[in-house]
């Protein structure tokens, strides 16, 4: 029986790539007397392509992108601490995540995060999308000292519950730090296919939260 669902955060809870571009549209009509010599459009989809679906930290993004558009009226730093202060803001989560992760708190299932990033920042996405009443366990790898897929960061969370791994089932959208990770740790895994990875080894595939409710029930 399953007593306890882990997610990943970026990707699974958090429609990061609405977010994303939600922010550096934002970004840039604040900005606009700053770039106006940069095209809207041109920045939207270099700073989306630079950023590598989070796995590049903004520093190099920004410092990229400041170098390939000539921008001097601006610093990377400026711009980074904008993004940190800011992006909170413009957080979306995916349909039905909400609504499904009350359902499994009012049937007493342990619900927890553990995320890969920054942990002042990747606290403050998770504030801004409401979560934090319903978690038991928020793990984020700065403050943990080890990031998924290393087993010990997935143990930890298990330690946290006092659960067993085999009654705990992992939410992830990557196949190797999410999935893969998940099962070495002795977890069950639910892998959220979202087009870019096929024959992922894992015990559920989905791809909208509402197919979760069922299967994950007590």
């Amino acid at each position: 029986m399953i007593k306890a669902v882990l997610c990943d955060l970026d990707g699974t809870m958090l429609d990061r790539d609405s977010s994303l571009k939600r922010f550096v549209t934002a970004q840039y009509d604040r900005l606009t007397e700053q770039l106006s010599h940069v095209p809207k459009q041109d920045y939207v989809d270099r700073f989306i392509e630079l950023d590598n679906h989070g796995y590049v930290w903004k520093d190099i993004v920004y410092q990229q992108l400041i170098e390939e558009f000539s921008i001097s009226s601006l610093t990377w730093e400026w711009l980074l601490a904008d993004y940190i202060n800011h992006f909170p803001c413009y957080c979306i989560p995916f349909p039905g995540m909400m609504e499904t992760v009350r359902k499994w708190k009012a049937e007493k299932l342990l619900i927890g995060i553990i995320t890969n990033g920054k942990s002042g920042f990747q606290r403050a996405n998770i504030t801004a999308l409401g979560l934090d009443p319903y978690m038991d366990v928020i793990l984020v790898s700065e403050a943990e000292g080890m990031k998924k897929p290393e087993p010990g960061i997935f143990q930890r969370a298990v330690d946290a519950l006092c659960v067993s791994p085999e009654t705990c089932v992992f939410l992830g959208d990557h196949p190797v730090n999410d999935i893969e990770g998940a099962r070495n740790a002795g977890m069950q895994t639910a892998w959220k296919d979202d087009g870019r990875s096929k024959g992922v080894p894992t015990d559920y595939i989905w791809k909208d939260w509402k197919e979760l409710r069922p299967i994950f029930h007590r």
